[in-house]
């Protein structure tokens, strides 16, 4: 970069003319600054292909200074030697070095401006031919307008002119690809209010992207001007999202939550997206974006897969189409080799699994460095065999996204020289592939990215296609392999964030195991918007909706309770030997299917015999009950615990364990005794009674002797 950029001061110096010596020109280009400002309109044609057409500049010149101005004249620099190659080109466009500007000043294409009041505007224009700025072949070549006051340099704008008469062999047609990315942060923790099962939202910045110039309003507007063969990553939650705001929803502010009405626009953008990508390629991100890299380096590999399909269902349900999940997009443009490995082997066999990824240039440089513009495609290898990498080109991509305010004409000008610059690189004797891949959560300027993609679909030496059109071919150079620096590990979502999700997709994925139908869990997409590469650099948020999801899930869990579970309940076990009543209640909607683990924390006191043959069903809102068999030791009385542990039917626990107080009453050995002496008094009593008759008889039986006597 210095040699070239060097070389192009050289260059362009051994025939500079100076406008004005020594410190006055410099202070008046300084005080130019602060009070006049020139802009380029329009330069057409924009390509000029013949020695005799008419090129036209048109732009305005306004005062801002705060006094009248004077003397001004507007005025084409040019030079008849083309830059030499990109690396030049863009020094040239960065330089603010008068010395480095084209060193001829157009005694033919200027225009004088004699009076400009202060605040006002007037506006300029002038006209050139190739002929005479001595365009000799096809080339990108620099001019700049300048202004001048009483013949001294008060201000300049640099530009390009490409210039593409016919040439001899014809220039390859470059394939061009355009990848644009709808993706956004997660809005929601858990899918719905677990009381009033409306959608629940953790802010409502949507509602306001959605309308006006936001940023997902511009997205829209992008689309439906879009050519067709744009590939566009779109991200299902953020439909998702959407959608649930179709109805009346709950957003969620510090303690509180709010209810918001239905939002008509969110129906109008997912309709206006349907409409516009209709015949578009277009690819499924994952769900809610996960850190693919974090996920692989933190042990959550199961949540990529699970990512992968429910983002292909969402997005082939809201956009009512079917859509790729082949090619994946990581965070920053960048992975290592444990995230693409984990990529490849996500989904079973049988399913579209990951076998292309697109990457940052910075990801996967050319090895070793090549002085052109390598081809987009190469070849990585996984551990499921070879995956297709694409790597975006810097420069072109910046041009969708520049980090600073630039007129649409300047990046036009700028894009038309680029890709003419390769496909003149020396060499070159067939058609190479290009990409371009803004930043993933882009906030674009509808009016520039559309006349960028004009302008694509137009220039003879491209050729727009669709991202899975690109392939690796002869043409591809060699690369370092992935390049994964301690600052992109650092990016990453990290293990402190992670942990705590972990226990959170554990518990979740239990309440879909404790079902009998084992339908997916009601907390996969929530989860999974935990795992977002959206909170790398905004954690607090991301901790905010974990707990959030936490208070969820653990309020799901505890729908399914053992009864009478707690310090202050006991269960009683009459004798040495005999049955305890467990009951377990399913507050859930739905019929579960458990196993009921119970272990004595005092075995030398108490015996558990109890194996479960099946799992128990409980219905919806019911509760079940199971006999657990228990021995006492000879003698024993008083109380004993034991540890109950609910299950899944696959064996996993389920909740916390519970400890059970057991009362043993050593009733049979008591009742021994007063079984015995209660038979003694009985026996006693009918003895008793026996001879009390008897006695009564023989009373009775004398008294009527003495009175038969008498008579």
């Amino acid at each position: 970069m210095i040699r070239k950029a060097t070389l192009l001061a050289a260059l362009l110096a051994l025939t500079v003319v100076a406008t004005a010596p020594g410190a006055a020109a410099t202070t008046s280009v300084k005080a130019s600054r602060q009070t006049l400002a020139v802009s380029i309109s329009s330069i057409s044609p924009q390509v000029p292909t013949a020695q005799t057409d008419v090129i036209k500049f048109t732009g305005t010149l306004r005062n801002d200074s705060g006094a009248p101005q004077s003397g001004l004249r507007v005025r084409l620099r040019y030079t008849p030697q083309k830059l030499p190659d990109r690396v030049t080109m863009a020094a040239y466009q960065t330089d603010q070095n008068p010395a480095t500007l084209p060193f001829r000043a157009s005694l033919s294409s200027f225009m004088d401006i004699p009076a400009l009041a202060a605040g006002a505007q007037a506006r300029w224009e002038f006209t050139a031919t190739p002929v005479q700025l001595g365009y000799g072949s096809f080339g990108v070549y620099p001019v700049a307008v300048e202004v001048v006051q009483n013949g001294l340099q008060v201000m300049t704008q640099r530009t390009y002119l490409t210039y593409a008469p016919p040439t001899v062999p014809k220039l390859p047609r470059n394939k061009l690809a355009i990848a644009l990315p709808v993706i956004d942060q997660p809005h929601r923790g858990t899918d719905v209010d677990p009381k009033t099962r409306t959608p629940l939202f953790v802010n409502d910045k949507l509602s306001q992207s959605i309308n006006g110039k936001g940023r997902l309003a511009d997205l829209a507007r992008i689309a439906q001007a879009a050519p067709e063969a744009v590939t566009w990553f779109m991200e299902p939650s953020l439909l998702d999202d959407l959608d649930a705001m179709k109805n009346k929803y709950l957003v969620k502010v510090k303690d509180e939550t709010q209810e918001k009405p239905a939002n008509p626009e969110a129906a109008s953008w997912l309709t206006t997206m349907r409409t516009a990508l209709a015949d578009s390629p277009v690819v499924a991100v994952p769900y809610a974006d996960p850190d693919v890299a974090a996920l692989a380096h933190q042990g959550l590999d199961t949540q990529t897969g699970r990512a992968i399909e429910l983002g292909r269902q969402k997005a082939a349900t809201l956009l009512q189409r079917e859509v790729k999940t082949n090619v994946n997009w990581p965070p920053a443009g960048v992975l290592d080799a444990d995230a693409l490995d984990l990529l490849s082997v996500s989904l079973p066999a049988g399913k579209e699994r990951v076998d292309t990824v697109l990457l940052n240039s910075t990801n996967l440089p050319p090895q070793p460095p090549v002085p052109f513009s390598p081809d987009a495609a190469s070849t990585l290898d996984s551990v499921n065999g070879p995956v297709t990498a694409l790597v975006a080109d810097a420069e072109l991509s910046k041009l969708f996204e520049p980090a600073a305010p630039t007129s649409v004409l300047l990046s036009t000008q700028r894009f038309i020289a680029e890709t003419a610059m390769i496909a003149a690189e020396a060499g070159q004797t067939s058609p190479r592939s290009l990409v371009i891949a803004p930043s993933r959560r882009w906030d674009p300027n509808p009016t520039l990215v559309n006349a960028l993609m004009k302008t694509a679909d137009n220039l003879p030496w491209l050729r727009l296609t669709p991202l899975e059109s690109i392939k690796p071919t002869k043409l591809s150079v060699p690369r370092a392999g992935l390049t994964y620096s301690d600052q992109d590990r650092k990016e990453e979502l990290t293990a402190k964030y992670l942990d705590p999700i972990k226990g959170i997709a554990s518990n979740a994925q239990l309440t879909s195991l404790i079902t009998e139908t084992k339908t997916p869990s009601s907390f996969d997409a929530a989860v999974l918007r935990l795992t977002s590469s959206a909170w790398r650099n905004s954690t607090r948020a991301g901790r905010a909706v974990t707990k959030v999801v936490r208070e969820a899930v653990t309020d799901q869990t505890d729908r399914i309770q053992i009864t009478g579970a707690g310090p202050s309940w006991t269960r009683t076990l009459a004798g040495s030997n005999g049955a305890v009543p467990i009951s377990v209640k399913n507050e859930l909607g739905v019929q579960i299917a458990l196993y009921i683990d119970v272990t004595s924390n005092n075995p030398e006191l108490l015996q558990v015999n109890f194996d479960q043959r099946g799992p128990m069903k409980i219905g919806p809102r019911q509760s079940g009950t199971v006999q657990v068999p228990m021995n006492a030791a000879a003698g024993t009385s008083g109380d004993a615990t034991v540890t109950v542990q609910l299950k899944t039917s696959d064996n996993q626990p389920y909740g916390k364990p519970q400890r059970l107080t057991i009362r043993i009453t050593g009733y049979t050995g008591i009742a021994s005794v007063i079984v015995g002496a209660a038979l003694t008094v009985m026996l006693a009593a009918v003895v008793m009674r026996v001879l009390r008759r008897r006695s009564e008889r023989k009373l009775a039986h004398a008294a009527k002797t003495r009175e038969n006597k008498i008579v």
